[in-house]
């Protein structure tokens, strides 16, 4: 199976591709056009978004021109969407965040939906108000995936403890999909142990570093890994996390960087992937551990 066919069977009993499309800070209406154009000529079929990511409206008049393009229709396409940590906690503005999002999007449902941020705008890291808030959170989302508005729940940016807290409630159904930094510079060795025994997917975001990829993508061993196995270094580093069952997002804008992104059907030796998985450890973006 080509690695644009590659999926994961989540425990909500739908099936997620590996790989798919990332939005984040496209916000422009044309460029986003674009992009979906030439993720679903190549054979993108997941759209990740966000309520902050303020472009879900212009996906959504993406969708109406695309799908009939490529004939497909909208059960050929996986959407993510997210809320934004302004309505976490609050469950009628969380109700209007996704009935907004729905409808911005031109759909009825939603493939998977994450808590975006463990803390709520406005509550101090260090409150156990965070904690109130995300079971309040959770109980809305598991009521709109019963009534079938949302098919998978998840959550993104969770620690082990963030997780350990929302799966001891009692009833509390287990995230299907656990969204967080992840690539060799920053593996999350321990969480993603703990996901696995759970049974919660891993998906990385800044599979290549940094938004602009400054810094993991010019890591002299990467680049030195990337010209043995006669690939660039994405898609060494996308790689890595797929041959691990990882999931990734990767955003690209330029076509020839979208395109790249989907041909990874080549594999990584044990041994570059021991050298991958033992460099040095930095974090790239923000940090969740201090959110009580």
């Amino acid at each position: 199976m080509s690695t644009a066919n590659s999926s994961v069977h989540l425990t909500s009993g739908y099936s997620m591709p590996l790989i798919g499309i990332g939005t984040f800070k496209i916000r422009d209406r044309d460029t986003i056009y674009q992009v979906l154009d030439e993720s679903f000529r190549v054979g993108f079929r997941l759209i990740d978004t966000a309520e902050v990511y303020g472009n879900e409206a212009f996906i959504g008049i993406a969708l109406r021109d695309l799908l009939p393009k490529y004939g497909l229709t909208r059960g050929d396409i996986f959407i993510t969407s997210k809320l934004s940590p302004s309505n976490n906690g609050y469950p009628k503005r969380i109700n209007q965040a996704i009935q907004t999002t729905l409808r911005s999007l031109g759909t009825s449902y939603l493939d998977l939906y994450l808590i975006h941020w463990p803390g709520a705008a406005g509550i101090p890291e260090g409150s156990t108000q965070n904690t109130e808030f995300r079971k309040l959170t959770w109980d809305v989302l598991m009521q709109l995936q019963d009534r079938g508005i949302i098919k998978s729940i998840g959550v993104s940016n969770y620690t082990i403890n963030h997780l350990s807290e929302l799966m001891k409630n009692p009833g509390s159904v287990v995230p299907a999909v656990n969204q967080v930094e992840c690539h060799p510079h920053y593996r999350q060795q321990e969480l993603r142990e703990f996901c696995n025994k759970a049974n919660i997917h891993v998906q990385a975001y800044s599979s290549l570093g940094t938004t602009g990829g400054i810094g993991l993508l010019n890591d002299p061993i990467v680049n030195i890994i990337a010209s043995e196995i006669g690939v660039t270094s994405a898609q060494l580093l996308l790689k890595w996390a797929l041959q691990q069952g990882i999931g990734v997002i990767p955003k690209a804008t330029k076509k020839e960087h979208i395109i790249e992104n989907i041909q990874l059907d080549f594999m990584i030796s044990d041994g570059h992937m021991n050298i991958l998985s033992n460099l040095p450890q930095e974090k790239y973006t923000w940090n969740p551990e201090n959110v009580f």
